[in-house]
């Protein structure tokens, strides 16, 4: 079962009625190993931000990666794992960046995921009532050697006929309005709290790009991995 739900988070954050339909559970039992997970530091939650009564769980990847590798060393210096760069892959893929304003979070997504994978990616944002780009993303981004200086907020609308290869909300109240996108992209959610609306402004955008990295890093062995279809040639 906590491996059941490790692999359903590992494809983004989710809720634990939405962990319950995935795996066909029940909500007590799910909830239960949840709380083992997260005692043992694999799983972590965050108030969703959309309605405060919820609460999205994640997997941490990182830590995921750390005890396997020292499992495999524990039990052979052979086993020592080693994770392999993600391969290239045959077309690059077409990634859609979503948040409410457009401002802070899905243009450091943006943003990273060209630095990160110029090669692999071709990465775009939008969100659903744009405002300006934030300074603090623009000085938080410039401090590791990325500029959006002139980066321009969009609307999701802007991009109602376009095709992609993945959808990524990174805001709860997002996801709740995203619309279906043509060609049925992959979607992901990412619950990643809003940088702008912290009292420490400063350091909370440079957290949520610390955070964002993080998950860019494994994402990026995703989209090498992805089938290609004929739409994305």
């Amino acid at each position: 079962m906590r491996w059941a739900i490790l692999r359903e988070l590992a494809r983004g954050d989710l809720r634990v009625r939405e962990l319950t339909a995935a795996l066909d559970e029940p909500q007590s039992l799910v909830s239960y190993h949840l709380r083992r997970l997260r005692s043992s530091g694999l799983v972590a939650t965050r108030r969703s931000s959309f309605d405060g009564r919820d609460a999205y769980y994640r997997v941490d990847l990182a830590r995921c990666q750390d005890l396997f590798a020292d499992t495999g060393a524990a039990l052979h210096p052979a086993l020592r794992l080693v994770a392999p760069p993600a391969p290239p892959p045959a077309d690059r893929a077409r990634v859609l960046f979503l948040c409410t304003g457009n401002s802070s979070r899905s243009q450091i997504a943006e943003g990273l995921l060209r630095q990160m994978a110029p090669d692999r990616a071709e990465a775009f944002s939008a969100g659903s009532r744009p405002k300006a780009v934030h300074p603090e993303a623009i000085r938080t981004m410039s401090e590791r050697g990325i500029d959006i200086s002139g980066a321009r907020s969009k609307h999701l609308s802007v991009f109602a006929t376009d095709r992609f290869d993945y959808v990524v909300s990174l805001c709860d109240r997002v996801r709740e309005v995203c619309p279906e996108f043509p060609g049925t992209p992959r979607t992901a959610h990412w619950s990643v709290p809003d940088p702008a609306a912290e009292p420490e402004r400063s350091g909370a955008f440079a957290r949520v790009a610390d955070e964002l990295t993080e998950r860019i890093r494994f994402f990026l062995h995703v989209l090498a991995l992805r089938p290609t279809t004929p739409e994305s040639n």
